[in-house]
């Protein structure tokens, strides 16, 4: 007998691999639990931004990226992007506490949320770096909280010089992105002369808005 869609392992597979009804049973399921939390604990009042946000990073964000690897090029096409899309602006609107008219990308900004999209390249990404056949890079960015940033005073310790004396000291960055490769750079005024550059090579995994913030700092 001959079907054209089975489940296996979790995955619902159909004959041409396209993963629409697995992106649509587990989009549903997500949405339905969704659903049901809000009649049961009311989380449109009950609960907190930190309730909230472990429901979904403890139960919603597991189930969407559920052997994400496998079916992640099915989300290059529009419409099942958007199917994913609309279940983390359904708990997006509950953290942010807003109206229905706003998009996910500004709730993603509020809430602190990684928009599902990049979450999802991420995780099929870290699975071909320390399980799959790509093994060339063993580091990969990891989302990490604000406390757990190391300061720079702390990092970087070789831009002091002997000089004590100065007055004000400037730091510039930049940074650039090519065919070539990645590479980020560092400039240290002191009192208005230039007194040293520092020129990195990073990884090629570091994407071109990565590379391209600007910053100064001034002592």
């Amino acid at each position: 007998m001959q079907v054209y869609r089975l489940k296996y392992q979790g995955i619902i597979l159909d004959s041409k691999l396209t993963f629409r009804n697995h992106i649509i049973a587990m989009t549903d399921k997500c949405s339905k639990l969704i659903f049901t939390l809000s009649k049961s604990a009311k989380l449109n009042w009950g609960l907190n931004y930190a309730a909230l946000r472990t429901i979904y990073t403890g139960g919603i964000l597991p189930l969407l990226l559920y052997e994400a690897p496998f079916w992640i090029n099915a989300i290059n096409k529009a419409s099942y992007k958007l199917k994913i899309t609309r279940v983390q602006r359904l708990i997006n609107m509950r953290l942010a506490r807003a109206y229905r008219t706003v998009s996910n990308e500004a709730l993603c900004l509020i809430t602190g949320l990684t928009p599902i999209g990049i979450k999802i390249e991420e995780t099929a990404q870290l699975y071909q770096l320390t399980r799959g056949s790509r093994k060339e890079e063993a580091k990969v960015d990891r989302d990490m909280g604000i406390k757990h940033w190391l300061h720079p005073a702390v990092k970087i310790t070789n831009l002091r010089d002997n000089n004590e004396n100065s007055s004000t000291t400037q730091i510039f960055t930049e940074g650039s992105k090519s065919e070539q490769g990645v590479g980020a750079g560092i400039i240290v005024y002191r009192s208005g002369t230039h007194t040293k550059r520092l020129n990195y090579r990073l990884s090629k995994r570091c994407t071109y808005v990565q590379t391209t913030k600007r910053s100064s700092w001034q002592s």
